[in-house]
């Protein structure tokens, strides 16, 4: 939101279609053929990660998805195959790392999608789960620099906040370090243990800033006006505290805190969100990331002389992030394009060689057949530029028009990236073209741009969607009368908004485990999100006041008899975000008009499928519906 988020391979299907270029215009003709592929060979491009090297770097730890669910692996640090270090077939393994010493392993847990996480220990003698097990949340938080023992935050003591521990390798005892009374968020720790970032969420775009001494327990408040605030890392001779900011400033750039004096100095700006900053273990690199045009862009430099720290370049990629080896002289590299999936690399810094560790890509699928985004900006209904993410399909023609999906974001405040997703990929192979709209309220613009949907959603924000698909009826390849709106989570109720105050406007609609009663989900929040909840109660209304009533207004189940067009909806039993009620009951109250409903839940997800089974039933089912709601209706000609 500003926080709030056994396979059958199918038979490929030939399909020749016409693709214009300059030279078709000149009066060439070009065919091209473009295979559509099933949604069980989309979804078996793997999802695969790095969670670190091992002690002599020989090795790096993987968490995939190759099995159906998550679990993890090893390979080695050259490539090739990865070797199974767990088999789980129900809930999903996610690798932390491994030991600093030795070739023991940290990983995590949750149940089937509940997000309340244990941490486990992964040794040659079995397995050993380190954090309480019922209904206590347990998140790792880093090793310390000696290695002999990590930190985690764990609401152990209150449902409600996390406070932070360490726990001793020797032994597994643990220990508080600090004791969250006031609701704040953990935000770092200095390795001499002395000083703790602390935040505090006023508004979901103000977000103050504190340091604390532990010795004294006093804290400090950094900023001194309203501004959103992020920590961002200690130096390694704790002397200085690094932080980013929007103060008096449109985008967040990175500053210095000195420790001693309590003075402030700027590091540096950009015309764009520094979105992470941080240090290697021992302080020899800095490295930092920015989010520039929904796409990120890394920058790595040498401390002691300035001098920038090249990485391989690979055409039309990226690298979305990096984790450096203890000694620092190697990193994991995760590079992708919009129309190539994340594949993880491992680099020598000194030699410059690097290792492909992964290749994800489903070999059944021609890469020629992907296809890239492009950044494209529309006019909304007040003149104000929203900016989106659109990807066309290569088979599109002024001469064979698609269908098109406006897809929105989860949030309130997420943002649509440059990077890929099969699940979209797998729309467009089959001629879908996706505009992915950065309404207004959208992260990454700047802070005025972020807060213009407060206390304003389903209203402006559904107007740029609109807006969007208007841009969208007119591109000569695009079908004007088969426009639908897509979305998980804030976007799924951004799609019972368009349903239902919008009615006319899009001809189907798909809800991913949307909202649709604001005043029970802002009344249920998990209880972890407790230090969130002030700001969220600002941002979108406080259900407990008379902010209640726009609330009721604004929440689409209150006016199912508006909803006229076919709708889809589909829920994780297990969300502890947006309840499986939400789903239960827009289905019921849309399906008393007549319309057309389809609903798809699965007892074993949570907010977002990571199982592959249903994700391939997931959005097989979202495309069988489009093709018989939306494609294969007949369109209407638009007069001009």
């Amino acid at each position: 939101m500003k926080k709030f988020l056994s396979l059958t391979i199918g038979v490929l299907l030939l399909h020749s279609c016409k693709k214009e270029t300059k030279e078709e215009q000149q009066g060439i003709s070009e065919t091209i053929t473009v295979e559509e592929y099933s949604i069980e060979q989309f979804m078996d491009n793997e999802n695969a990660f790095a969670n670190g090297f091992s002690k002599d770097k020989s090795k790096v730890l993987m968490t995939s998805n190759r099995s159906g669910i998550y679990n993890m692996y090893t390979t080695s640090t050259k490539g090739g195959e990865l070797t199974p270090v767990t088999a789980s077939d129900s809930s999903s393994v996610y690798g932390i790392s491994y030991f600093p010493e030795d070739d023991r392993i940290l990983f995590r847990m949750d149940d089937n999608g509940d997000e309340i996480f244990k941490i486990f220990l992964k040794d040659s003698s079995g397995i050993k789960r380190l954090t309480p097990e019922k209904n206590v949340r347990a998140l790792f938080r880093g090793w310390s620099k000696d290695g002999k023992s990590f930190f985690y935050g764990s609401n152990e003591r209150d449902p409600k906040y996390m406070d932070h521990y360490e726990m001793n390798i020797s032994d597994f005892t643990s220990k508080m370090i600090y004791q969250n009374n006031d609701g704040l968020d953990f935000g770092g720790m200095s390795e001499d243990r002395k000083y703790i970032a602390l935040t505090k969420s006023v508004t979901t775009n103000d977000v103050d800033l504190y340091i604390m001494n532990t010795e004294t327990n006093e804290k400090i408040k950094i900023n001194d006006s309203l501004s959103s605030n992020s920590p961002q890392d200690f130096s390694p001779d704790n002397a200085s505290f690094y932080y980013t900011t929007d103060d008096t400033s449109e985008f967040s750039y990175l500053m210095n805190y000195n420790l001693v004096d309590g003075t402030k100095e700027k590091v540096t700006s950009k015309n764009w969100d520094i979105n992470a900053f941080y240090f290697t273990r021992n302080g020899k690199y800095q490295v930092m990331f920015t989010n520039e045009d929904a796409k990120t862009v890394m920058d790595v430099k040498e401390v002691a002389t300035g001098k920038t720290i090249g990485f391989p370049e690979i055409k039309d990629q990226t690298i979305n992030s990096a984790s450096f080896s203890r000694d620092e002289s190697m990193a994991i590299l995760n590079i992708a394009g919009s129309g190539t999936p994340t594949n993880v690399y491992s680099f020598n810094i000194a030699s410059k060689e690097h290792h492909q560790l992964t290749d994800v890509l489903n070999k059944e699928i021609n890469p020629d057949h992907l296809v890239a985004s492009e950044v494209v900006r529309f006019k909304s209904f007040d003149g104000l530029e929203i900016p989106a993410i659109y990807y066309k399909p290569k088979q599109a023609t002024a001469n064979n028009k698609v269908p098109a999906l406006v897809w929105v974001h989860g949030g309130p405040g997420g943002q649509s990236r440059q990077g890929f997703s099969s699940q979209i990929q797998y729309y467009v192979n089959h001629g879908y073209a996706i505009l992915a709209v950065n309404n207004r309220g959208s992260s990454g613009y700047g802070k005025t741009f972020y807060t213009m949907d407060d206390q304003n959603h389903g209203d402006k924000d559904l107007k740029d969607c609109v807006a969007g698909k208007d841009w969208l009826a007119q591109q000569d390849i695009i079908d004007a009368n088969k426009i639908g709106i897509i979305g998980s989570s804030y976007g799924g109720y951004m799609t019972m908004a368009a349903l239902t105050y919008t009615p006319e406007e899009f001809k189907v609609g798909v809800n991913i485990f949307g909202v649709t009663n604001w005043l029970r989900t802002l009344k249920n929040i998990p209880p972890w999100w407790e230090s969130f909840k002030d700001a969220l109660y600002l941002e979108m209304g406080d259900p407990n006041t008379k902010d209640s009533i726009r609330l009721r207004q604004i929440s689409p189940l209150f006016h199912t008899e508006k909803v006229t067009k076919p709708l889809i909806v589909l829920q994780g039993a297990q969300d502890p975000r947006v309840l499986k009620v939400e789903s239960d009951e827009i289905v019921a109250g849309v399906k008393k008009n007549g319309v057309p409903v389809e609903y798809v839940l699965f007892e074993d997800e949570g907010h977002g499928f990571v199982k592959k089974e249903n994700q391939i039933e997931a959005y097989g089912r979202i495309l069988k519906f489009l093709d018989t709601y939306l494609k294969k209706t007949e369109s209407i000609p638009i007069n001009d």
